[in-house]
């Protein structure tokens, strides 16, 4: 179980300041003049971005724009040079690092490629974020990572098996199921469907919708993936010109003029498919 010698509180939840159309909408993470660069180079330029609690927001942007690096900066594995970020009402850079540790343990992540260490098992996998920050007996840990397998959909002989034995599609659910071991209020998805046939990537975007709606989660995913915008995103975030130049659901963005979300969504590789009538339905 956890150490009980220091009882540390949950991030404090405040509420936000919103326009009027959103003022009955949390904010789960609020990115305020941002700024990120690396040498002389800047990255992200006073950028802003709002994630709504339990919203599935798509994240897209041309290639080598930035898409990752915001990601990591608001997971703090990339400093900032300026500009805030609060994740449940808390600024990251004013409470403790034990209080930052905490938090840490609201967030799963899935990078692109799964990143699941090839000498270790895929239970082995799920088991590293509970001994990063938990004190479970091995039993427990067992029985936590079998349940993280069945709740991906691998069987449960894969428990046994190493990255080598898996195909894509497995691998990557092997790592989802490590971003949820420690059952995260806030799901990062690195090209979730990256290297997956049509197929496959049907089945995982299904299963993350499904996911998202029975744990509550909010899911944060950088995607080019077309189909995911349309089929599983609430809302969708565009990143060019180092900053958000526009934010809203796939209607929004269809009617957006600004030159690179018109290419983005127009273009000749976009989907030329109407909204589906579920998409169209409560969607705001």
């Amino acid at each position: 179980m956890a150490d009980d010698d220091e009882t540390i509180p949950m991030p404090r939840e405040v509420t936000v300041d919103l326009p009027a159309a959103e003022r009955s909408r949390e904010i789960a993470i609020r990115v305020r003049d941002l700024t990120v660069g690396f040498g002389p180079k800047i990255i992200l330029d006073h950028l802003d971005l709002d994630v709504y609690r339990g919203e599935v927001l798509g994240f897209v942007g041309g290639s080598g724009t930035g898409k990752s690096v915001l990601t990591r900066t608001i997971l703090k594995l990339v400093d900032k040079r300026g500009g805030t970020i609060e994740v449940f009402g808390q600024d990251r850079d004013a409470i403790s690092t034990r209080e930052n540790r905490v938090m840490e343990q609201r967030f799963g992540v899935l990078f692109q490629q799964g990143a699941l260490f090839s000498g270790l098992t895929v239970k082995q996998n799920i088991q590293i974020p509970m001994r990063e920050y938990l004190h479970l007996s091995q039993q427990f840990m067992d029985e936590l990572a079998l349940l993280k397998i069945r709740m991906v959909g691998l069987p449960l002989d894969a428990a046994e098996k190493y990255p080598s034995e898996l195909s894509g599609g497995m691998i990557k659910r092997a790592a989802l199921a490590r971003a949820l071991a420690l059952d995260p209020d806030i799901l990062f998805l690195d090209e979730p469907t990256s290297g997956l046939d049509p197929i496959g990537a049907a089945d995982f975007d299904e299963l993350i919708a499904t996911l998202q709606k029975t744990l509550g989660l909010t899911v944060f995913m950088v995607t080019h993936d077309l189909d995911s915008l349309y089929s599983i995103c609430d809302r969708i975030a565009a990143l060019a010109e180092k900053r958000i130049i526009a934010a809203g659901t796939i209607e929004e963005m269809l009617a957006n003029d600004h030159p690179w979300v018109r290419s983005y969504f127009h273009g000749k590789r976009a989907r030329q498919l109407a909204v589906p009538e579920h998409r169209r339905e409560g969607l705001s």
